[in-house]
């Protein structure tokens, strides 16, 4: 894929992994919209991105499907094409399942699970439209379970269960559909705070570098599924 003049939209894309790989793509000449639940700080991170040419930001709840349909809608009528989609926005609430609240747990699903659902059911014919690119971030969690991790685990291995049968469904329209599967990253998942101790973590430009990788391969070759984890863990 020429990747320049290609238009990208990255849910939960104000800051952490949307944004790194928002800059990445930017750096490669695509347009691209981000969006986050809060309309105002995305059009604040969309500013701080670049020009209103390039970069596009607004409110999107990815749990409803309605406000995916419409995110879609705007970035058709901005720039009449969408040839990415990177399903990024996520949320991580951590408790031994017997102390799970109900409502972290929905909210998990909604966010996590249903989200990337939403967020392929809002742009798939547009896809088919330009032949593009569907991916979703899911996360080492998606195949290694682990305590406290009960409900997070459970909306991540649905997404990479999703996203592969996705991908057999699509691939017939030349649909390119994979999953991202990280492990620790250099972001602010579940309140943390980057800073210089998250050095040794995989970087969000580095996930923005896998993404261009993806989109730049021959077009006969589709990696489907991609586990990718710091090289030297961090030893406490």
């Amino acid at each position: 894929m020429e990747l320049k003049g290609k238009v990208a939209y990255i849910t939960g894309g104000t800051k952490g992994i949307g944004y790194g790989v928002a800059k990445v793509l930017l750096d490669q000449g695509m347009r691209v919209a981000i969006s986050g639940r809060n309309a105002e700080d995305a059009k604040k991170a969309a500013a701080s991105l670049g020009g209103s040419d390039v970069v596009l930001g607004f409110g999107s709840d990815v749990g409803v499907l309605e406000d995916e349909i419409n995110a879609v809608k705007q970035i058709l009528a901005t720039w009449g094409q969408l040839d990415l989609v990177l399903a990024n926005a996520g949320v991580g609430h951590f408790a031994p399942i017997d102390e799970l609240e109900t409502d972290k747990w929905k909210q998990m699903i909604d966010t996590n699970l249903n989200g990337v659902y939403h967020s392929l059911k809002a742009s798939v014919e547009a896809l088919k439209a330009s032949k593009g690119y569907y991916i979703t971030l899911a996360s080492l969690a998606g195949t290694n379970f682990f305590a406290n991790g009960a409900g997070y685990n459970a909306s991540k291995f649905g997404v990479v269960g999703f996203t592969q049968a996705a991908m057999i469904d699509l691939r017939k329209y030349d649909i390119k559909v994979s999953t991202i599967m990280p492990g620790s990253v250099s972001s602010h998942f579940n309140d943390n705070d980057p800073t210089d101790s998250d050095a040794w973590k995989i970087q969000p430009e580095d996930l923005g570098d896998l993404v261009v990788d993806l989109l730049k391969i021959n077009p006969r070759t589709l990696p489907s599924k991609i586990e990718v984890r710091p090289l030297r863990p961090d030893k406490k």
